[in-house]
């Protein structure tokens, strides 16, 4: 990244050039956390650019007070969007962009990751969601919203992301094999019916390489286009997907009563409920979802038998 001017005095710049090299290397994850966080810096703003140098404790301050009172996010929420600053402000600081600072900008704001209140489900609603068909007539969208949640379930809390991205070539021997994008962690699942029957729902575009539609689109629209058109195209697909998804599961978890919203991460804390519920050991549901920390999860791959998840799932 060389070193101009304009670079140097504005943030809303330097993190426009951070977020168009993590979608040059494929860092879609990374690169949507960028993007978050300076949409909602740029909010704080008003629009109104800052330089690097104007970054200091006062104005993360008022930042933090801004997320807390007036766009009234999460403590977590707010601290993700400052550990992305931070971040930025440090690759700055690295390049020469700006001097080292003599105090910590980010010293009196929250950057740490508070608990949160657990968001699963009992049995008996899982089972519900998945009768919806039964008691009720669905819209196309909620069905794929209520089969999206399901799958989610019963792939073990998968993200939507990685089953966005889930190909057929994936699917071998009895077993769907895939590296989550989050920690880069490989994880293998034995192949049940009730997949397959959701599955075969969406299975009306044989050329796609996906195993589910939301992508579909991305292979016959960018044909003649670059990489990067591509992976803007697969963003701008998985982005509206998800959305899709998210407002249909809520109305349909208002719809049934269900307490709180209905989301896809709820899939991920039911199914570890469920599994602990079921007597399956909290090492099992460690390496089932990649709970803890990463270094945790890892100790227990050496340790315990595939068959074991399988079984548990």
């Amino acid at each position: 990244m060389a070193r101009n001017k304009k670079t140097s005095e504005s943030l809303f710049t330097f993190m426009n050039l951070l977020i168009a090299l993590l979608l040059k290397n494929g860092q879609y994850r990374t690169m949507q956390h960028y993007k978050a966080t300076l949409n909602s810096y740029m909010r704080f703003r008003d629009g109104k650019d800052i330089t690097l140098q104007e970054i200091d404790a006062e104005e993360m301050q008022s930042y933090e007070a801004y997320l807390k009172n007036v766009a009234k996010v999460c403590a977590n929420t707010s601290s993700f969007y400052f550990r992305i600053l931070r971040a930025t402000y440090n690759k700055a600081v690295e390049k020469g962009l700006i001097p080292a600072p003599q105090q910590n900008p980010f010293k009196n704001v929250y950057t740490g990751i508070a608990k949160t209140k657990k968001r699963a489900i009992p049995t008996d609603s899982i089972s519900s969601i998945k009768q919806l068909n039964s008691t009720q007539k669905l819209t196309l969208q909620q069905e794929l919203a209520r089969d999206t949640f399901l799958m989610c379930f019963y792939l073990r809390g998968i993200s939507f992301i990685d089953l966005a991205h889930l190909r057929k070539s994936d699917l071998k021997d009895g077993y769907i094999s895939y590296t989550r994008s989050k920690t880069g962690q490989r994880l293998s699942i034995r192949w049940e019916k009730d997949m397959q029957e959701i599955v075969d729902k969406y299975q009306t575009q044989t050329s796609s390489p996906y195993l589910f539609p939301f992508l579909a689109d991305s292979n016959t629209n960018c044909k003649n286009g670059t990489i990067q058109d591509k992976r803007q195209d697969e963003l701008r697909l998985y982005h509206n997907a998800e959305s899709r998804i998210t407002y249909h599961l809520k109305k349909l978890g208002a719809k049934m009563g269900i307490q709180g919203k209905l989301t896809l991460y709820v899939a991920r804390h039911s199914w570890a409920t469920v599994a602990r519920d079921n007597d399956v050991s909290v090492s099992v549901i460690s390496q089932a979802l990649g709970h803890n920390s990463e270094a945790t999860t890892q100790i227990y791959l050496r340790s315990i038998q595939t068959s074991e998840v399988d079984d548990a799932n």
